[in-house]
């Protein structure tokens, strides 16, 4: 057997961040057969092009997954995280997607996403220390149809 040197990297590169997450999206793709993979992106940016607010994920198999969603402090209260989502959801819908699933901490943003329509089905007690992390979807069990869905607008 060949000896592999485990590296040390926490601060890895994007050509290696890419080089893990293409592996496993294909390592995925190959052992479900569902090649319908779609990163998700949208960001918000001023008149100066500064970058104030974004949100990233992907959709596979049906659901849209949101890693991270983030407005500078000065722009929440302003709609523009309910922009952002609007705008992924939208894009989730056209692909296919009938149903979403995004962790959040209780002192980010669960009262908005309960709002939104996002329900608790799973949590994480002292993830950190004192908080909680909350595992919340929002899905529609109406045969996965765009008009079902209960992000679509």
């Amino acid at each position: 057997m060949e000896e592999l040197e485990m590296v040390f990297e926490p601060l890895p590169s994007d050509a290696l961040s890419r080089f893990l997450t293409d592996n496993v999206i294909n390592a995925n793709l190959v052992k479900t057969g569902i090649s319908n993979w779609h990163p998700v992106g949208f960001f918000l940016k001023n008149a100066r092009g500064e970058w104030l607010g974004g949100l990233t994920g992907h959709i596979w198999g049906g659901w849209l997954h949101v890693n991270f969603v983030w407005v500078a402090e000065d722009f929440r209260g302003q709609g523009h995280g309910s922009r952002l989502m609007d705008a992924a959801e939208t894009f989730a819908a056209e692909r296919g997607a009938f149903a979403a699933t995004l962790e959040t901490h209780s002192f980010q943003a669960p009262d908005f996403y309960a709002k939104r329509g996002y329900s608790l089905f799973g949590r994480l007690d002292d993830y950190p220390p004192g908080p909680h992390k909350a595992v919340s979807e929002q899905a529609a069990r109406q045969g996965g149809r765009v008009d079902a869905l209960p992000f679509h607008r």
